[in-house]
């Protein structure tokens, strides 16, 4: 959350982060209220996820709705796979860039490349999970992890005292508040557990109520993501990184511990990520092809090991957990948390026109033109440039920079952030 506030602003990212909450929120109650719509209208049906929803909402819904139905759920079903797969490849990142860090103080530095194809047999045995019933109380202890990571990273920080908030920026510009956005709803990304979680519930009802799941743990969400945020961005500033462990100095062994404890939550908790996309793909699979049910095993622990290999090598090609963290959370969860629900939205209600009043169209446009500033960060083209340890992020507009102008922006910044005097 350091890096959101680093790249929104005291003020911005904190306005942000609750207009983001409450949008989420939002937009999950338009899906849970499609999905319960659908399985009324169809027969002999108890529950839907996320891409049956979609199917079935535009197919009972009227015009160029049920044309799209199939294209829709390919689409939904994409980019849930995509989101997945960019949550699994910054899990690895996370858990690296930690553990390397600890190593480094020992002087064992292999480079981050190979201690990532360290990390990749240890990460192929929690793939190999199939149930719920069995990823559910190793997410539980990374949890716990997670918890212990972030109370002790914070304790750090206090404990160390803060600096003034003088030096630090209150609000930013369109493209680092573009980054901050994307990083804000990256952490709040959680739509695809949406369904299964109320469907799994005793009574399904408790999710979604006033005072429910759903919008009490949102709103406690809130309150810690917005006071880790302040706290690390006026704790380290520009220097901030993009997991707050990150920033404590690896040369303390009870830091070392506190990385090591979060690493291992993360790593706890990427099963259930795994498995999320994992499903996308096997379900698939098994539907068209006669050879998966007939070598059902075979296939299935080569294709977890495939999909493992390749989140590793998405991890190694993209080294920059801030950037792929914005990049992610800017394009496909913008895309699955605000601009699939709000056509679902409109679906469900089109099959009843007089629901479909003036104001839900002024509302759906709201979200929508919201969510089409987090999918222009990755229009806005831009380059990373390295001055040692310093990552200094320059953008390029519509990519006609000259590689001059280039060097003299990345050389402003850097002074800039270094407080030098050019």
């Amino acid at each position: 959350m350091g890096d959101c506030y680093k790249n929104g602003g005291l003020v911005y990212a904190s306005i942000q982060m609750l207009i983001v909450g409450i949008m989420c929120v939002h937009c999950e109650l338009m899906l849970i209220f499609g999905s319960l719509d659908a399985v009324s209208k169809t027969e002999g049906a108890q529950l839907f996820e996320y891409p049956d929803t979609t199917e079935k909402c535009f197919q009972y819904a009227p015009g160029c709705f049920k044309r799209t139905a199939k294209v829709m759920r390919t689409i939904t079903e994409s980019f849930l796979f995509v989101t997945q797969f960019g949550f699994c490849s910054i899990y690895i990142l996370f858990i690296t860039q930690n553990l390397y860090q600890v190593l480094e103080t020992y002087d064992i530095d292999y480079g981050q490349p190979l201690t990532t194809l360290f990390c990749m047999p240890f990460v192929m045995v929690p793939s190999l999970f199939t149930g719920l019933n069995h990823i559910a109380p190793v997410s539980n202890i990374g949890n716990i992890c997670l918890v212990f990571g972030l109370i002790a990273t914070l304790t750090v920080a206090f404990m160390d005292g803060m600096p003034s908030t003088e030096d630090r920026s209150l609000i930013t510009n369109i493209p680092h508040m573009a980054l901050s956005f994307g990083t804000s709803l990256f952490s709040y990304e959680g739509i695809a557990l949406v369904l299964p979680l109320r469907n799994a519930m005793e009574d399904p009802n408790d999710f979604n109520r006033p005072l429910g799941i759903l919008n009490v743990v949102t709103a406690l969400i809130t309150v810690v993501f917005i006071f880790t945020g302040v706290t690390s961005y006026i704790k380290w500033g520009e220097e901030v990184k993009g997991s707050i462990t990150l920033n404590l100095d690896e040369t303390v062994p009870f830091n070392q511990a506190v990385k090591l404890v979060t690493a291992a939550g993360v790593y706890l908790g990427y099963p259930i990520q795994f498995y999320i996309m994992f499903q996308i793909i096997w379900v698939r699979i098994l539907q068209r092809w006669d050879f998966a049910q007939r070598h059902t095993l075979i296939l299935e622990v080569f294709l977890r090991f495939l999909c493992v290999i390749l989140t590793f090598c998405a991890a190694m090609m993209i080294p920059n957990l801030e950037l792929f963290i914005s990049l992610i959370g800017a394009l496909c969860s913008t895309t699955l948390a605000f601009v699939i629900p709000v056509f679902i939205d409109f679906a469900v209600k089109a099959q009843t026109p007089e629901e479909l009043k003036w104001y839900i169209y002024v509302k759906n446009v709201i979200i929508l033109l919201i969510a089409s500033f987090g999918v222009g960060l990755v229009i806005n083209m831009k380059v990373t440039v390295c001055f040692g340890e310093t990552r200094i992020v320059v953008p390029c507009g519509n990519g006609n920079l000259l590689v001059k102008d280039l060097i003299n922006e990345a050389t402003r910044r850097y002074k800039k952030a270094a407080g030098k005097v050019s």
